[in-house]
């Protein structure tokens, strides 16, 4: 069951209402200024009154922000299925009895029409990702030609393509990527729940790969999987506190998929993963937080409160990987409702 209970956190802090109005917990100046949050004061703003939470990330994201701006990104499966992981919400994973079949890499000649039609229909940022446990160099040497020939036609370029080994993130700068993502799914204490291929800090560790050549990091996670709110919290501690803190980050709703071992979890309330946004934005104020997987099964008000509660980003499409995702033409549609632009 999801834990969204509203009893007093352990461990409990005083929470400085000041500072959380500017999206900063206790300060930590490092090279980046970033604040440190305590898994008790996320918690604590996942427990105020939803109209209050509301405010103050809204507050925090016009600070830094243009609230009617949403930044558009397009997402590909370049390499779909056989999966050698067992993450338990992936139907992509080879030992699932799921509909995804094992396909072969993508040509280069079709990765480039579907990042043309993405920037026809006003993707700024073209995501290429591979169902691999991490690229060998066989698998990695034709994707820095995708990223190359996509970054000539003037997107920005993503790329998500598992664990990254020595030397491979450096390939990967000099082919011109401007963004890498690998999430880290949940909270430490939950992941093992979900996930037992790889650990934790195998995920910290291709990050500071990318970290270190420079590459700008997408990371987020996926909410609705069976966590608790403080597992919830959890998770954005991890991703706030990092020495600089992601530039995109992801939030995904579960999408469960028939023969993955998540299905059948129970649904997260509507109204808690709004609340996980506006959590986000304010212990996150200078990332751009992205409506990622399970966009498809929200009311258009909901998405409308998410975007009030600060996300500014999404993928953009029919399809995100093997799930579907609301429609080009019904995103402009809810655009031009919301008075929202696209950046």
């Amino acid at each position: 069951m999801q834990d969204t209970s509203t009893a007093t956190p352990t461990n409990p802090v005083i929470i400085n209402t000041d500072a959380l109005t500017q999206g900063k917990g206790q300060s930590c100046h490092t090279a980046y200024d970033v604040n440190r949050w305590s898994v008790d004061e996320i918690v604590a703003l996942f427990e105020l009154p939803f109209s209050d939470l509301i405010h103050r990330a809204q507050t925090v994201h016009r600070e830094h922000f243009d609230p009617n701006a949403v930044q558009v990104s397009t997402l590909l499966s370049i390499k779909t299925g056989g999966c050698s992981e067992d993450c338990g919400y992936c139907p992509q994973a080879a030992r699932y009895h799921t509909d995804v079949e094992n396909e072969p890499l993508m040509k280069l000649d079709d990765v480039l029409a579907a990042a043309q039609a993405a920037k026809d229909n006003g993707a700024s940022r073209f995501c290429m990702g591979a169902a691999w446990r991490g690229p060998k160099q066989r698998d990695l040497e034709p994707v820095l030609k995708m990223i190359s020939e996509v970054k000539a036609m003037g997107l920005e370029t993503c790329a998500t393509l598992g664990m990254l080994k020595e030397g491979q993130a450096e390939q990967l700068k000099d082919a011109g990527l401007d963004y890498y993502n690998h999430n880290l799914d949940t909270a430490p204490e939950f992941y093992g729940d979900v996930i037992t291929t790889r650990t934790y800090q195998d995920r910290l560790d291709t990050l500071d790969r990318v970290r270190s050549v420079d590459i700008n990091v997408c990371c987020g996670g996926i909410i609705g999987m069976g966590e608790s709110r403080n597992q919830r919290a959890g998770l954005l501690a991890q991703l706030a506190n990092m020495e600089r803190p992601p530039e995109s980050v992801p939030i995904n709703l579960l999408t469960q998929v028939e023969g993955t071992p998540l299905h059948g979890t129970d649904e997260l309330d509507p109204l808690e993963f709004v609340r996980t946004i506006a959590a986000a934005r304010i212990t996150m104020s200078q990332s751009f937080v992205r409506l990622s997987a399970g966009r498809q099964s929200m009311h258009e008000g909901i998405q409308a409160l998410c975007f009030i509660a600060g996300a500014n980003s999404i993928f953009y499409g029919e399809k995100l990987l093997t799930t579907g995702n609301p429609e080009a033409e019904a995103d402009r549609k809810l655009f031009a409702k919301l008075g929202i632009h696209s950046i």
